[in-house]
């Protein structure tokens, strides 16, 4: 039985913008927030670090019932018995990581033009990170911003959940999910955040008035 998931407000961690603070302890405070689920992304350091660091959210977050989604990894994803896993168009192919987690984790991958979209690749997803909508200094060689007309007609093309990334910001919640995506990912605005409960409280509560209507 496939891991139960909500798309709505999608953390991406990064450890430079957590700073001193740390990854755990920023995640702890974004989830009292309204942080929905979380993926690990880990740039720099050691295997054992990023296992380290996965399995102290799993102890954070399955508690709460929020999935951890581990970015390209599949051996850390296993070692720590983390929710999923999401990739990118360079990493492995998404049918040889369905393979590996088995039928019951979470698989997304990042998505920005429609010839990414094959039966092949999306035949084995449970969703499509979306982006960058705008310009993003978080993720090196990210592709050119497409925008939210661009995001609708992907989120149309795709059959799938859509989770929009990429320079998301509070105001940006209406126009994204106007467009058709069933979330957003955010890194910058919640990890570098004074603040991540209040930060992630903006968006969850734009997020909820937004479905309310």
């Amino acid at each position: 039985m496939r891991r139960p998931f909500d798309l709505s407000l999608y953390l991406v961690t990064d450890e430079d913008l957590a700073g001193p603070r740390g990854v755990a302890e920023t995640v702890r405070a974004a989830i009292e927030g309204g942080v929905t689920l979380v993926q690990h992304r880990f740039k720099q350091g050691s295997t054992r670090d990023f296992v380290a660091t996965a399995s102290a959210l799993v102890e954070i977050l399955r508690p709460r019932g929020i999935p951890l989604i581990i970015n390209d990894r599949v051996d850390v994803a296993l070692a720590v018995d983390a929710d999923g896993v999401h990739v990118g168009q360079s990493d492995m192919r998404a049918a040889k990581v369905r393979e590996l987690i088995g039928p019951d984790r979470i698989l997304g991958l990042s998505a920005a033009q429609f010839h990414e979209l094959t039966p092949e690749e999306l035949g084995p997803l449970d969703y499509l990170g979306v982006g960058p909508v705008f310009a993003t200094a978080t993720k090196p060689n990210a592709p050119d911003p497409i925008g939210f007309e661009h995001l609708g007609r992907i989120k149309a093309a795709a059959g799938l959940p859509v989770v929009a990334i990429g320079g998301l910001k509070p105001e940006h919640v209406e126009p994204t999910l106007a467009a058709g995506a069933d979330g957003l990912a955010i890194v910058s605005a919640i990890m570098a955040a004074e603040d991540p409960a209040k930060a992630a409280r903006e968006f969850a509560d734009r997020i909820a008035r937004y479905r309310a209507q």
